[in-house]
């Protein structure tokens, strides 16, 4: 009966998308717009969210995969994650991923929404002992080549530049990586970049193999009481990462229930190029008993950064996280920073408990006194910084509870809780509250936070969706938040709030329209007479977004989009807004993706934010500011089933600009070309 049944929705399922390499059926575009906050600092986004997109692009394993790994894709209710595993407690293995239908909740669109990410393997296949042959026949595995150029010169390659200013290397950028990976089994692999003005050289002496960057991993998970080996880069995901996060925990955006909820997942590796997130070492978890493991992890590498001297000895004065090294300058600051990290976790799971109590250390090879100024009086001053913390997360029926309590030894609190709760099939509420103290330290967190980091900030968010029937969805939140001590530009302690209203309309599977207004206010300096005093004011900021995806045909997608922001400061209001148009065509082999964006912002507070599509593993979110035109195109092309190629073109043309960007990274004109060229092996 049950393979009857699976028949029937295969056939129901028939325009789902296969799930082949290279996995093209995970829409970034949706992911970025329901799970990835709005971006509003000056971080690097294209490769902070490049680490999350290569963790959610590895598929779980439906009959492995815990609660805690179906809750990190963020796509699952729990009441939708409980009758999932009651399913397969009752019924077995899955032997298909269509049989997800089977499941009381899941329907087609929950399906196609969830394919990408799961996967169900031929379980003879872990008949066979031997890992190297399971990396040559099971694995995953592929080779990457990407080469990148922007056409224009920048400053830093003339040779007018001082000598300790200009670039030694090419203009081109060079990104290689290997992996083989099956889920729940293996991982290896090593990522290797040259930024543009860096040089390759062999360089053993100064940490320098080729490439500016390198970074490997060897992961094995399950092999009896060893649940997780991982030697080489890798990163951590404890309790709800006020202590151990990963590099970047998905903020406010779209999704307004499950990204709230950092994912108990532990450790796990670090592939991405982003050259300030990872540790270095080895990280190991145990199946001590039934229901207890115990992780333990040591890290060291040495960092970029600035040291400064006095007559006694060097302090540690500013971290850099750039990964430039493309001169004198920048190449002096290059891994100077000793940095050893250790610690242990034991963790209790039993049921619907999971509970844990950790340790964590960091120690520099010299002590850190950043420069003194008014906002930073309780940052971290020292050499050692210790922390403990506990977490618990206790799951009953369709309601989550979660929470995390952390100390500095040396200095303040944190902490988080909150909930998550199925009122009904169509209602999901989502409730947390957090509290970082001002001298709370941490080096590696990924907590939820209006800042960009775990520290001095007070709030409670509440959040809500409601799903009417398959063609209508709404979504909301408040976060109310408080800052007890001065931040950045902002000197006195200040409140804020956020609010965002979403509406999904989807009339058919070629139809989806979605209308966000979002709402932020918060305060910050603002000029005044005196040059020695500071005044606040409450800068208010309004987006507006409207988004229409059709598919006229199978082989053509269109996606319109319309942004609109205002910033109002001080009685001061100014606008920006941006218009894109995407075209996208898929005929087989061959994938033609375009777009045409038009914006105007009025100052830098009103700049535009939108994921633009990009090679396989690459990741893409400029930011429209001034007045301007937009074009980007992409190429791929399949040779074969295990070759894949891709050629990007991307131009940005300004208004009334003399140059783009400042100092060595100045581009002399209004315009500015992008290549990127990309080849795909699998075996």
């Amino acid at each position: 009966m049950r393979v009857t049944l699976l028949i029937v929705f295969i056939i129901a399922a028939k325009h789902v998308c296969a799930q082949e390499y290279p996995r093209k059926e995970i829409d970034l575009n949706q992911v970025t717009d329901e799970l990835y906050g709005l971006p509003d600092t000056d971080a690097n986004y294209d490769e902070l969210y490049e680490n999350l997109l290569q963790l959610i692009s590895s598929p779980l394993n439906l009959n492995k995969a815990t609660a805690e790994e179906f809750r990190f894709i963020k796509i699952l209710s729990e009441s939708q994650i409980d009758h999932l595993l009651n399913y397969r407690r009752e019924h077995g293995k899955f032997i298909s991923v269509y049989e997800l239908q089977a499941i009381p909740e899941f329907d087609l669109a929950i399906l196609h929404k969830l394919v990408p990410f799961v996967t169900v393997e031929d379980e003879l296949n872990t008949l066979n002992p031997s890992l190297l042959k399971r990396i040559k026949k099971e694995g995953d595995n592929y080779v990457l080549v990407r080469y990148e150029r922007t056409l224009q010169n920048k400053r830093g390659f003339e040779n007018q530049e001082p000598e300790a200013s200009r670039f030694s290397g090419s203009p081109d950028k060079l990104y290689l990586r290997f992996r083989s990976s099956r889920p729940g089994d293996f991982s290896i692999g090593f990522t290797a970049e040259k930024d543009p003005g860096e040089q390759i050289r062999w360089s053993p002496s100064n940490r320098y193999y080729l490439t500016d960057y390198f970074s490997y991993h060897l992961q094995l998970q399950n092999k009896g009481k060893l649940k997780n080996l991982i030697i080489g880069d890798y990163q951590s995901q404890f309790g709800q990462g006020l202590m151990l996060g990963s590099v970047l925990g998905m903020g406010k955006g779209g999704e307004t229930i499950t990204t709230i909820r950092r994912s108990n997942i532990g450790l796990l590796p670090y592939t991405s190029a982003y050259e300030g997130g990872a540790m270095r070492g080895i990280g190991l978890t145990i199946k001590a008993t039934e229901h207890v493991q115990v992780s333990g992890f040591f890290s060291k590498l040495m960092k970029d950064g600035t040291l400064t001297s006095n007559e006694e000895e060097e302090n540690i004065s500013a971290f850099q996280t750039t990964g430039f090294h493309r001169n004198e300058n920048e190449f002096a600051k290059r891994k100077i920073i000793g940095e050893k990290n250790w610690g242990a976790i034991i963790q209790y799971d039993h049921s619907v408990l999971n509970a844990g109590l950790m340790f964590s250390q960091t120690v520099f090879n010299a002590a850190v006194h950043p420069p003194v100024s008014a906002y930073n009086q309780f940052d971290f001053d020292g050499k050692v910084n210790r922390n403990i913390g506990i977490y618990l997360n206790y799951t009953v029926q369709n309601i989550s509870f979660f929470g995390e309590v952390a100390r500095s030894v040396t200095g303040g609190f944190a902490g988080s809780g909150g909930v998550l709760a199925s009122l009904s099939p169509k209602l999901d509420f989502s409730l947390l509250y957090r509290g970082y103290g001002r001298n709370f330290y941490t080096f590696y967190s990924s907590g939820f936070a209006e800042n960009t980091n775990t520290q001095n900030e007070k709030g409670i968010y509440w959040g809500w969706k409601y799903t009417v029937n398959r063609r209508y969805r709404a979504a909301g939140y408040v976060d109310i938040f408080q800052f007890p001590w001065l931040r950045f530009r902002s000197y006195a302690p200040s409140t804020g709030y956020e609010w965002l209203l979403r509406f999904d309309y989807e009339p058919s599977r070629k139809v989806k329209i979605f209308i966000q207004l979002r709402e932020e206010c918060k305060s910050r300096n603002v000029d005044t007479n005196s040059s020695n005093q500071y005044k606040l004011a409450n800068g208010r900021k309004n987006n507006y977004w409207v988004n229409l995806d059709y598919s006229p045909h199978a082989m053509l997608r269109l996606r319109s989009r319309a942004q609109l922001s205002t910033y109002t400061i001080n009685k001061k209001v100014t606008q920006g807004f941006a218009l894109m148009q995407d075209f996208i065509l898929d005929i087989g082999k061959l994938k033609v993706t375009m777009r045409y964006a038009i914006f105007e912002t009025e100052d830098y507070d009103n700049r535009q934010y939108s994921y633009e599509n990009d090679v396989w593993l690459a990741y893409s979110i400029p930011a429209y500011n001034g007045s301007g035109v937009r074009k980007m195109a992409i190429i791929e092309y399949k040779v074969t089933r295990q070759i894949s190629l891709w050629l990007r073109y991307a131009q940005i043309r300004y208004q009334n600009l003399e140059f783009i960007g400042s100092g060595v990274d100045r581009i002399d004109g209004d315009c500015k070309d992008d290549v990127k060229a990309q080849v795909v092996i699998k075996f």
